[in-house]
């Protein structure tokens, strides 16, 4: 396991515009040269939070899913993010993780945020990802997951946990802002990990206004990163592989938590 470097990209989004998203993103990338392991997009980065899934879904061969292949290529790096995807005559809040080399995996967003109808609209998934990155295990998420700390649970098992870093993605109100910051930090503690939550900024077509506040907390719940409120941002957290070792060594909660079946 080597230190893990991680690009958050805080950004307001054009409603229902992928063209003019991925543009901006364009700009955004090209702002920035240093290296990274990992470039983390919003939820639903080519649309905003829409529930006008069939007039804004991409199959997973689309523009959106080549442009990320895209860029991880030209990044070196993996780049990942959720958008809308038909698959099978459903539509999934789909989060990609899109390596350099052109391959992926994906994780569809489990719990659909009922309040904004997203339900009615949606497919929710029901497996859980972990992919592998310099040695680190990641565990990718979406937005309204936050909320459900047995779905994020970490695993034990023979001396060796699950993950070692949560990873959010969302567009998470700003009314909100509170729920989301202590969430991330809860969600580290609890789990002996790292955190990492991407969130948008700005007014989205509906109205609701999104703050950012995107962060990196550490297994010991101190903040790593924070972007702030209300600031478009292109920022870089170095995640130390000693650190979440001797976090683990030292507070072996690992061995004692419940063992749980989501039904």
């Amino acid at each position: 396991m080597q230190d893990l470097k991680i690009t958050l990209v805080q950004s307001g989004l054009a409603w229902e515009d992928p063209v003019t998203n991925i543009r901006n993103f364009d700009e955004k990338f090209r702002s920035f040269n240093n290296p990274t392991d990992l470039i983390i997009l919003p939820e639903m980065f080519n649309t905003g939070f829409t529930m006008e899934a069939e007039s804004n879904a991409e199959a997973m061969d689309g523009k959106s899913i080549q442009w990320m292949a895209e860029k991880a290529a030209e990044k070196h790096c993996v780049v990942c993010g959720s958008l809308i995807i038909a698959d099978a005559g459903n539509y999934y809040n789909r989060f990609v993780w899109m390596r350099r080399d052109g391959s992926f995996d994906y994780y569809d967003k489990k719990h659909l945020f009922r309040m904004g109808d997203e339900h009615l609209h949606y497919s929710a998934g029901n497996k859980k990802l972990i992919v592998e990155l310099k040695g680190w295990k990641v565990m990718p998420m979406v937005c309204y997951d936050l909320r459900f700390p047995v779905w994020s649970k970490n695993e034990y098992s023979d001396g060796k946990y699950a993950y070692d870093l949560l990873l959010y993605v969302a567009n998470w109100p700003a009314v909100r802002s509170l729920a989301w910051t202590s969430l991330i930090t809860a969600r580290a503690i609890e789990n002996i990990s790292y955190a990492a939550g991407l969130n948008r900024i700005g007014k989205d077509g509906r109205g609701y206004e999104y703050s950012g506040n995107s962060m990196v907390a550490g297994p010991d719940g101190n903040t790593i990163m924070e972007i702030g409120s209300d600031k478009a941002s292109v920022s870089t957290a170095k995640l130390k592989a000693e650190n979440l070792i001797q976090s683990r060594a030292k507070l072996g909660v690992g061995k004692d938590w419940d063992a749980f079946n989501i039904q």
